[in-house]
């Protein structure tokens, strides 16, 4: 039912999507996917941290509360 794509197939969706938006498009597009990525994988890097700083400042102060 489904096929996997091989070689030849790939080479010509390339040719095409070449054909279709040049190459200064692509690079500058790939670029841009790359910034994305990198500023996705910060920002979750950053939410790890302010999870954690959270889970610190809620631990401490779990005992001045029953005092």
């Amino acid at each position: 039912m489904f096929q996997q794509f091989g070689l030849p197939e790939l080479l010509i969706i390339l040719v095409i999507v070449l054909v279709l938006f040049g190459v200064g498009r692509i690079s500058k597009i790939a670029g841009e996917m790359g910034s994305g990525i990198r500023a996705f994988k910060e920002g979750l890097q950053g939410s790890d941290e302010k999870s954690s700083k959270d889970k610190e400042e809620a631990s401490q102060e779990l005992p001045e509360n029953k005092q």
